[in-house]
């Protein structure tokens, strides 16, 4: 039996209705759907509700239906149980959905018949050092940044890698960002489009103070460091801009490349320039 969960953006999908209909759907063709408690309840279908980890432990693979930020916050809640994930395009500009959300029936339904393959996706892992020891261990798929917080001010960064010395930076920021991460935030501030199936890091600031910054692409062997330096700095490190965690002047943070990976499904061959076009064309940005 296939054990299919199902996780919607309860935003996007309005009243629930692309996941009732994908849910009703599984249980008439014989398989078992996973659904998280809260949506269970909402739709009615209690008795395939679980909790916490429970939904990942027991599924052969996710569909997450919303878009890139959906697939993002799946792909950290399920990394430790390598899942594979199918990712449904309920929004405007996304870079990791393989379907659409008329389509997702007979996505799911090759699925089941094994007429896929599997889209390996470097994650990236960060420790938080606050006064000698590691205070939270972060992973994420797009990018990890650090950057100010509530204040409109820069903040004073220096970075090292391998514990060599590169720079210090007053800017609003430094991104860490992964090749699946490069179209996304690390883009905006003028950072290099990467083929995403590739293993490096690319460090970006963002509006550094100085003529002469630019983005640097090191390898997935090597270890990134950042120190928050200077008075009274208000900081935030975040994952894939969704999670935020509070840095203080002094703290230090380490990233590198996670040995977890994100399993994306896909079922057909992914022309990547192609999507660059399609995606990143004026008229997307017409909504």
């Amino acid at each position: 039996m296939k054990n299919i969960c199902v996780i919607p953006n309860i935003h996007k999908d309005k009243n629930l209705r692309t996941t009732r209909s994908l849910v009703e759907w599984i249980i008439q063709h014989g398989y078992k759907p996973i659904l998280n408690e809260v949506v269970a309840q909402k739709i009615g279908f209690f008795e395939y509700g679980k909790s916490g980890t429970e939904i990942f432990e027991n599924s052969d693979f996710i569909v997450a239906l919303g878009g890139d930020g959906t697939i993002l916050n799946v792909a950290r809640q399920c990394a430790s149980f390598s899942t594979p994930i199918l990712g449904v395009n309920l929004g405007h500009l996304g870079f990791l959905a393989e379907v659409d959300a008329e389509n997702v029936v007979e996505a799911v339904e090759k699925i089941v018949n094994d007429e896929f393959f599997i889209d390996k996706r470097m994650m990236l892992e960060a420790s938080i050092i606050k006064e000698n020891m590691e205070a939270v261990n972060l992973i994420a798929l797009n990018d990890i940044v650090v950057t100010r917080g509530s204040f409109s001010r820069m903040v004073k960064l220096k970075v090292f890698v391998n514990e060599q010395y590169v720079n210090t930076y007053l800017a609003d920021g430094i991104i860490i960002s992964s090749p699946t991460g490069s179209t996304a935030y690390s883009l905006s501030a003028g950072g290099p489009i990467v083929y995403p199936n590739l293993e490096l890091f690319i460090i970006t600031p963002i509006c550094p103070h100085t003529l002469h910054s630019r983005s640097i692409i090191v390898s997935e062997k090597d270890k990134v460091k950042l120190v928050i330096v200077g008075e009274n700095q208000d900081v935030m490190a975040t994952t894939d801009g969704q999670q935020g965690y509070k840095l203080n002047s002094g703290d230090t943070i380490y990233v590198k490349k996670s040995n977890r990976y994100t399993n994306l499904i896909r079922l057909k061959s992914m022309n990547f320039f192609e999507l660059l076009r399609s995606k990143l064309s004026e008229r997307n940005f017409n909504i």
